[in-house]
């Protein structure tokens, strides 16, 4: 596949990761549809971008709304081939906070955001791209996860955001190997810590703490830096049931 052939789904497109691998497909040519939850700001990027992305509210934990925008997606895009799964809360707390344990109710809402949410979404666009017209090599669509270094250095306080990276990437390998003989690939990547608007809820001291913690190059990641990320996966049919570290070689302190 070539990004310039995209034709993309991504949720949590309306701001952060999502809105950046917008960018990149439509600078190259390709479609994208936008999904979030955020309706104003995601409206705003579509009609920011241009004629070749369009916005749809959807809750990506409600199986219903991810299957209709889908399908309108699949219609809109006259053929989906690409989703990129960005959708997704950090979620954190401490297993016994300071007000008692965690309540369940937290931790299952990060699962259905993070983890469920990727998942209802693969399986609905995998169903579509089943029946696209296979490229010249039998590839016929692209699934992205983005998981984190939290799903392999988990630190204290985010234990249900590491849960659910970590499944998130996990979930790769046996979407690969079963999703092959349609000639669909699944591909993770596990950011380190990236400039994303949460970022800008923090102090000034604390954001150069984090940026201290970065081997090279001692920095926030740039969301553009993963889109280019995100295009290198597209044109490169061998990266395939992989989960790819994209963090200046970090490896997480335990808080």
């Amino acid at each position: 596949m070539r990004i310039s052939d995209a034709r993309a789904v991504i949720t949590g497109g309306a701001s952060g990761l999502g809105l950046a691998v917008a960018r990149q497909v439509v600078g190259a040519g390709g479609k994208v549809v936008l999904l979030d939850v955020q309706e104003g700001p995601g409206r705003a990027a579509a009609a920011a971008l241009g004629d070749a992305v369009r916005f749809m509210r959807c809750d990506v934990t409600a199986e219903a709304e991810v299957n209709v925008a889908m399908e309108a997606s699949d219609a809109l895009l006259e053929g989906l081939n690409l989703l990129v799964n960005c959708a997704g809360v950090v979620g954190a707390g401490r297993v016994l906070g300071k007000s008692g344990p965690m309540a369940g109710e937290f931790f299952t809402k990060v699962v259905h955001i993070n983890l469920i949410g990727t998942f209802l979404c693969d399986k609905a666009a995998a169903a579509l791209m089943q029946r696209n017209t296979p490229s010249a090599d039998g590839e016929r669509g692209l699934l992205i996860h983005t998981s984190s270094v939290a799903a392999f250095e988990g630190q204290i306080g985010k234990v249900a955001y590491s849960a659910t990276k970590a499944a998130v990437a996990g979930m790769v390998l046996p979407i690969a190997r079963e999703l092959a003989r349609f000639g669909i690939r699944c591909v993770a990547i596990a950011p380190g810590i990236f400039h994303t608007p949460m970022m800008d809820q923090i102090t000034e001291e604390f954001r150069k703490s984090l940026e201290a913690s970065v081997p090279f190059p001692s920095r926030l990641g740039k969301p553009d830096e993963y889109a280019r990320l995100v295009e290198a996966i597209i044109d490169n049919d061998m990266l395939n049931g992989e989960a790819i570290r994209l963090d200046g070689a970090i490896r997480m302190a335990p808080r």
